[in-house]
């Protein structure tokens, strides 16, 4: 049994976990590159700016969701859809219990 490497949805709930990911680190690198990584962190966490910045970075998911769905991967794409329903959980439940 060979695994297709290029489609599958391992792959894309890697790539939807890795999305978002990239996206605060580079909000970080741009934005609050004077302070530590985890004084950020605990910036948005004490001023509740954590959920809407994993919401914000949530989006480059879309740009990759569509991505390989134009090039018809659609087991990569149900991955990316995952790991953003995953990522909605989490933004969820910071939005109410953080």
């Amino acid at each position: 049994m060979s695994i297709n490497w290029k489609d599958n949805l391992g792959l894309g709930f890697l790539l939807g976990l890795i999305g978002p990911t990239l996206g605060i680190i580079g909000f970080y690198l741009v934005n609050y590159n004077a302070s530590s990584f985890f004084d950020f962190v605990d910036l948005t966490i004490t001023q509740k700016l954590l959920s809407p910045l994993l919401s914000l970075c949530c989006v480059i998911n879309l740009a990759l969701f569509y991505l390989f769905i134009h090039f018809e991967k659609y087991p990569t794409g149900r991955g990316i859809i995952l790991a953003t329903f995953l990522y909605g959980l989490v933004i969820v439940l910071f939005k109410f219990f953080i």
